[in-house]
């Protein structure tokens, strides 16, 4: 029964029927109205030309002996069991009477002007009229009774109930097949979704013959279809990258002990052996604390400690760590925070960013380790950063870059977008692992993406550049 309850069908049917019997109900109720109205108007038109007819018919009479003498005159009352008719002398004696149901004389006041009226005790319509005829005064009292027409009535609304429950369970059963036919498009773009699974990714929903209301859900549709191709195939890629990036050091290491253990060796050969390990060891923690900063960061409910963070002092303290492996490349790093054209290198204006410190330190790190890694020797790594203002929406609140930029190898156009993908192998200047264990890159994207900013890169003949956009902190 609930399965039925949250049916579209069926709540499409219910919805059908309600509205209908809405509409059938006023209608009913005004034609019962408007009749009722009708018919009481014409009983009234009728009682007051009764009236009428009787007061010409006295005044063509000699009298009104004359007039009881000839029934015939108004015989056509005498037969109606819902009609009612008095002539009433100054007396109150009744001089002619209508009066099939032996109903008791109403109390009226003289008035020479057409009356009408209703008679709670007798439940009948009059109308009354006091005239003189012959110098003698006349009460003339027209009637008829309503209990005729309030059945009449009673039967009239019987049956527009009837038509009214009959009319709205065709409309109820009409609903349901209208509903039914119309939403065929619904279950036939059911069925295409229920064919595409993980190994059919590629298939997309037809929607050249869906209505125009479902052509935007068949295309939010396909547009998440082509997310999830687009995000499996990364992961594809991903599960196969990374048994690639363990089964060489396994390889290596399995190698270099069964070699080892083939016949005795001096202990100087199994110490050799035992930091050739610790390497391979080392590359493999790396790697997996790599990945598990990966999977935490990419994680719904991460969060960010933020807070203004000065760019200068946390680069020089990020200087610092790499002086070493700077001078053993032949590099220099150069740290143009906080400096422009116009001031002395004295002067560095204070550059504050709204960031998670940790993260960004982790960051600008991957990035100077890639740029001493790939970058030519005897040449600068320069950073910077500057605020720069939204070309697109100049109303829109400026963000900040930071940028590490090292003269080496140009990359191709088409490996550049590529360049963020784990264990990206193809471009050469990624081939050799990192600390990071080949993950640096997109260990950048994903805390720039945990910021809500971007990370892109540029290459030419004057060097190749990393930017991390950070949109400035809402006031």
């Amino acid at each position: 029964m609930n399965g039925r309850l949250n049916s579209l069908s069926f709540r499409l049917a219910f919805m059908f029927a309600l509205v209908s019997t809405c509409l059938l109900g006023g209608i009913g109720f005004y034609l019962n109205y408007s009749l009722q109205r009708e018919i009481a108007w014409r009983d009234d038109q009728s009682l007051l030309g009764r009236l009428e007819h009787i007061q010409a018919l006295l005044d063509e009479s000699q009298s009104v002996i004359e007039l009881q003498n000839r029934p015939q005159l108004y015989a056509n009352m005498l037969g109606n069991q819902d009609s009612l008719l008095w002539v009433l002398n100054d007396q109150g004696q009744t001089l002619i009477s209508v009066n099939p149901s032996q109903l008791p004389l109403p109390t009226l006041s003289h008035s020479q002007t057409a009356q009408l009226g209703f008679d709670e005790q007798q439940q009948a319509r009059l109308a009354w009229r006091y005239v003189e005829h012959n110098e003698q005064g006349l009460m003339l009292i027209a009637g008829k009774l309503l209990a005729p027409r309030e059945q009449m009535l009673a039967a009239y609304r019987l049956k527009l109930f009837v038509i009214l429950v009959i009319g709205s369970l065709l409309a109820f059963l009409l609903g349901a097949w209208v509903s039914r036919q119309g939403l065929q498009p619904v279950r036939r773009l059911a069925r295409q979704v229920e064919s595409i699974d993980a190994r059919r990714l590629h298939l997309r929903l037809a929607d050249a013959e869906l209505p125009t209301e479902l052509r935007g859900l068949a295309y939010s549709l396909n547009q998440m279809l082509g997310r999830l191709e687009v995000g499996f195939g990364q992961l594809s890629r991903f599960s196969e990258d990374l048994a690639h990036e363990i089964r060489t050091p396994l390889s290596n290491l399995m190698g270099q002990t069964e070699h080892t253990l083939r016949k005795a060796r001096p202990l100087e050969d199994y110490e050799t052996l035992l930091a050739s390990h610790q390497e391979e060891y080392e590359r493999l923690s790396r790697m997996v604390n790599s990945m598990l900063f990966l999977a935490r960061t990419e994680q719904p409910q991460a969060s960010l400690k933020q807070s203004w963070v000065n760019v200068f002092e946390l680069t020089e303290q990020l200087f610092e760590y790499f002086e070493g492996m700077a001078e053993e490349a032949d590099m220099a790093l150069i740290n143009e925070v906080g400096l422009n054209e116009q001031a002395p290198q004295a002067e560095r204006a204070l550059t504050l960013v709204w960031a998670d410190q940790d993260l960004l330190r982790r960051a600008l790190a991957n990035l100077l380790s890639n740029a001493l890694c790939y970058g030519a020797k005897g040449q600068p790594i320069v950073l910077r950063c500057y605020e720069q203002e939204n070309q697109q929406q100049p109303q829109s609140p400026s963000s900040w870059i930071i940028e590490v930029g090292n003269r080496g190898p140009i990359i191709k156009a088409d490996s550049l977008a590529l360049l963020f993908e784990r264990f990206y192998r193809g471009d050469p200047a990624r081939s050799h692992s990192s600390q990071t264990g080949g993950l640096g890159l997109s260990i950048v994207r994903s805390i720039m993406q945990l910021h809500h900013g971007q990370v892109c890169v540029t290459s030419d003949d004057s060097g190749t550049r990393f930017m991390l956009e950070f949109p400035s902190k809402a006031e």
